[in-house]
């Protein structure tokens, strides 16, 4: 009902809107911080870099939108009319957003989605609603007019509820790729506008030339932080054999001194699992290399303590035919295995039905180019950055998030043809 109304908004409006949200996110910093470690159990420092990136995230499409050109003119070689160009939102939209990031997937589609002029029904995790629920909070505290956003907690059946109703225009939905296609089949039914976000096994690419010490951080930030529960987690290693000796004794003592605990506490590196049933995925995974006989540096066991905690695991020497290198584990889980040059590694880190990510650690920049990925870091840890497109190719999803990118996927082109 709000669509109407919404939909014809001035950009600046909308803009405002998306200051305001950022503006009070900011205010309640602190508290937004401590309800996502108490809820998602990631280490505090991670949790604050989460806050951070939500609220450059509607800052950006709140500069984005205003510098966005209302009319375009296009060319044409057609005598005595014009033809002009400008972007239409897409309709109501059906968010789903999963618990790994909550605030932060939820910006990526908000925040395009409301400068786009689209009114929303957002579907939080029901496994990490409290920081969400605050957001709700948020935006009635900036009087953003009543229905533009519509928060509606609950299980898959809310989800499926969403994907297959006749007056949603599109689905943005980020999760795995068992529930992704799902979603794609509900979508089907009324022909709806789909952006989807899925699973990854991405790789990185540790070569000849590169520095075993600042190697080890990031092959450890690429798949420990956040307990390995990111959809872009770098959890295949390849390694040059040269320099795999050295660098899996390093990686062995990082790993195995990596500190794991309550996420309030300013020492702890590596937190919980999000939820008991995460826990067990994990536990399967360990289980299945013992089955595998797969070679264990270091972990490759839960840990005793009270809680969902895991221990920080390394297997070397995978085969490529193995579960752990094949399938996503959504944990800290890392299979590394060597390769003798170039084109043997890129065949080993395209050799995967996803395609979200990859890191290169070398001063040669060029092999980003063969692999296939759609987001590449050289030499950095995982920074996403709101400028930056984000999405992947083969299973791991369709469309892309942030950047110009993600504002399109809420906007459909228009064109009018007149008289000159």
């Amino acid at each position: 009902a709000a669509y109407a109304n919404w939909s014809q908004t001035p950009v600046s409006v909308r803009a405002h809107y998306l200051h305001a949200i950022a503006d009070a996110m900011e205010q309640q910093f602190d508290k937004l911080v401590g309800l996502s470690v108490l809820n998602n159990g990631k280490p505090i420092e991670e949790a604050k870099i989460d806050v951070g990136d939500a609220i450059a995230c509607y800052r950006y499409y709140a500069n984005l939108i205003t510098d966005q050109e209302t009319w375009s003119e296009v060319p044409t070689n057609e005598a005595g009319i014009r033809l002009l160009k400008t972007f239409a939102p897409v309709g109501v939209c059906a968010l789903i957003v999963p618990w790994n990031f909550p605030m932060v997937t939820t910006s990526w589609k908000l925040a395009p989605a409301l400068a786009a002029g689209c009114t929303v029904v957002l579907k939080p995790s029901e496994v990490t609603l409290l920081p969400e629920l605050m957001l709700g909070n948020i935006l009635s505290s900036i009087d953003l007019p009543k229905g533009v956003v519509n928060i509606l907690p609950g299980a898959a059946e809310v989800g499926a509820a969403m994907t297959s109703h006749p007056l949603i225009d599109k689905v943005s939905f980020t999760g795995s790729n068992v529930v992704g296609e799902k979603v794609m089949t509900q979508a089907a039914k009324s022909i709806k506008d789909i952006s989807l976000e899925l699973g990854g096994k991405s790789a990185i690419v540790v070569r000849a030339d590169a520095d075993i010490d600042y190697a080890c951080d990031l092959i450890i930030g690429g798949v420990f932080t956040n307990a390995g529960q990111i959809c872009s987690a770098t959890s295949r290693l390849l390694v040059h054999e040269d320099i795999a000796p050295t660098l899996f004794e390093a990686l062995k003592v990082k790993t195995a001194t990596l500190q794991v605990g309550d996420g309030f506490d300013t020492g702890t590196q590596m937190g919980p699992m999000v939820s008991e049933q995460q826990l067990k995925q994990v536990k399967k995974y360990c289980d299945i290399a013992t089955a595998e006989h797969l070679t264990c540096l270091t972990g490759g066991e839960i840990s005793a303590r009270q809680g969902y905690f895991a221990v920080p695991t390394v297997y070397i020497d995978v085969p490529v035919t193995s579960q752990l290198w094949l399938e996503e584990v959504f944990g800290p889980v890392l299979v590394s295995k060597t390769f003798k040059d170039d084109a043997e590694a890129i065949r080993l880190a395209n050799d995967s039905k996803y395609a979200l990510a990859a890191t290169i650690v070398s001063t040669d920049e060029t092999m980003s180019l063969q692999i296939g990925a759609g987001h590449v870091w050289i030499n950095e840890q995982q920074i996403v950055l709101p400028e930056s497109g984000w999405g992947g190719f083969k299973q791991s999803g369709i469309g892309r998030e942030l950047g110009g990118g993600g504002l399109s996927a809420y906007q459909k082109s228009k064109h009018v043809l007149l008289s000159d």
